[in-house]
């Protein structure tokens, strides 16, 4: 059975469609990718599944459970993460301090200070800062907070929307790198990303949505042969 399961997903913004119909699943233990161009409704389904938007129809369910319509809090203690897209840190908080506020979920709080240990083990750059205030922070460093932060919460699931976006190229292959690191260490990954590339590199499936509707699914490495996707969105 699937982890995650999207059954004909409906989201409205007022009169405008965002999402019609959309249906994909998620394995446990891939990386499945989710591409498309601006505007196409990759943000809206990461909020939808994230209890952030409103569903207007169709189903959002975890592990065998229908969460739809739950509050994001609820979704959040299933274990289902977001890195948001933008990084989204407390810029007058320190390093130490955001972490700390991704690990007030109730299945997080008692294994917090070990799951900070983790968290600076594996961005030790985050463990030289950590009385630093976030907003101080370059870019790819807040990257990592925002990932770190994620972490506390302890989720199954993290969705990442546009991690790369406004990275400089060395920093956008820390990101990656990341991900498939925690990928590999048994997270579940739902990745939205610009890099459309690179995303159908790292995935094990991929969704291609447009104008809010799923056209094109497959492998990550069939998809990056596809000509309409080479054509579409890597330019060749």
């Amino acid at each position: 059975m699937s982890l995650l399961e999207i059954d004909r997903l409906a989201v409205r913004y007022g009169d405008a469609q965002a999402l019609d119909g959309v249906a994909l699943s998620v394995e446990e233990g891939e990386i499945a990718a989710i591409v498309g161009a601006n505007g196409a409704g990759k943000t809206s389904l990461i909020r939808a599944i994230a209890g952030i938007v409103p569903v207007a129809s169709g189903r959002v369910v975890y592990d065998g459970r229908d969460i739809t319509g739950w509050p994001s809090h609820r979704i959040a203690d299933l274990g289902i993460g977001q890195v948001a897209e933008g990084r989204q840190v407390f810029p007058t908080l320190s390093v130490e301090e955001n972490l700390r506020m991704g690990g007030f979920l109730p299945r997080a709080r008692a294994k917090a200070q070990a799951t900070l240990e983790r968290v600076y083990g594996l961005f030790p750059r985050l463990a030289e800062r950590k009385a630093q205030a976030a907003g101080t922070l370059s870019g790819g460093e807040q990257q990592m907070l925002a990932i770190g932060r994620c972490l506390m919460g302890q989720p199954d699931l993290i969705m990442f929307d546009e991690p790369s976006l406004g990275l400089a190229p060395t920093v956008v292959q820390e990101v990656f790198r990341t991900i498939r690191r925690l990928n590999e260490d048994g997270i579940t990954i739902l990745l939205v990303e610009q890099n459309v590339a690179q995303s159908l590199k790292l995935a094990s499936h991929a969704t291609v949505l447009e104008q809010g509707r799923v056209t094109l699914t497959g492998t990550g490495a069939a998809l990056l042969a596809d000509d309409r996707v080479r054509q579409a969105y890597l330019g060749l």
